[in-house]
């Protein structure tokens, strides 16, 4: 199925270029030119990404963020004119995603929706969706309440160990790289110098020792990241 993108932009011009190197791309698009008509759109309709002016009449595009923030998570990429470091700060603080400046290439509209449509599979697969829980050898998640045992016993994660170990058993294959795991948990870019991914790695690893002794369960790949142990 494609995925669905909204695009709020008053400027007629810079709207239909926008959703038409989309179309040509095979996403299915949907459109609106002012804050109000965009925000009715995301509270009556489903969409994967959404693609956000921050001049718009009636209401304004931090407006519509604030608001939308209130009831979804879904990625937002800002488009603006107003090219300040402060600006930039203040969107992203709000719940923002990823913001372009104007003038822009359309090709990097593109490469952007298409690294923020990654970023949120991986933070937020489908398959947590379509499962009440996750298993990996006596690892047992329970998606709704967060409840994760071991060996049958409860242990208790803090939310970004939790995401983790969320993340990891829903790809169980997979090898992430610590940029992988950090920006999408942490949603911020990753400096090789920040020890905060190795500290959360290492802590989760002691508690689900302290469940299990005897089991191994997560995997240090030199050179490329983490993994599960494979079964």
């Amino acid at each position: 199925m494609s995925k669905r993108i909204l695009v709020v932009e008053d400027d007629k011009e810079i709207n239909e270029l926008i959703c038409d190197i989309l179309k040509q791309n095979e996403y299915e698009v949907d459109y609106a030119f002012n804050g109000m008509a965009g925000l009715k759109l995301l509270r009556d309709e489903k969409f994967d990404l959404l693609i956000l002016d921050v001049m718009l009449p009636y209401k304004s595009g931090d407006e519509v963020l604030r608001e939308l923030r209130e009831f979804s998570n879904l990625p937002v990429i800002i488009i603006s004119a107003k090219g300040l470091v402060q600006t930039k700060v203040d969107l992203l603080r709000l719940g923002a995603d990823d913001y372009i400046t104007k003038p822009f290439d359309l090709e990097e509209i593109l490469a952007r929706v298409e690294s923020n449509m990654r970023r949120c599979e991986l933070q937020y697969p489908s398959k947590v969706e379509e499962n009440k829980s996750l298993s990996y050898k006596d690892i047992n998640i329970d998606i709704e309440s967060k409840e994760v045992l071991v060996n049958g016993n409860e242990i208790t994660l803090t939310s970004k160990e939790y995401k983790i170990l969320e993340l990891l058993l829903n790809n169980q294959d997979k090898v992430f790289s610590k940029a992988n795991i950090f920006e999408s948990i942490w949603k911020e870019e990753y400096y090789s110098d920040d020890d905060t991914l190795n500290t959360h790695i290492s802590n989760l690893r002691n508690k689900l020792k302290k469940a299990n002794s005897e089991e191994k369960y997560i995997e240090t790949i030199w050179g490329l990241g983490y993994r599960l142990y494979k079964l």
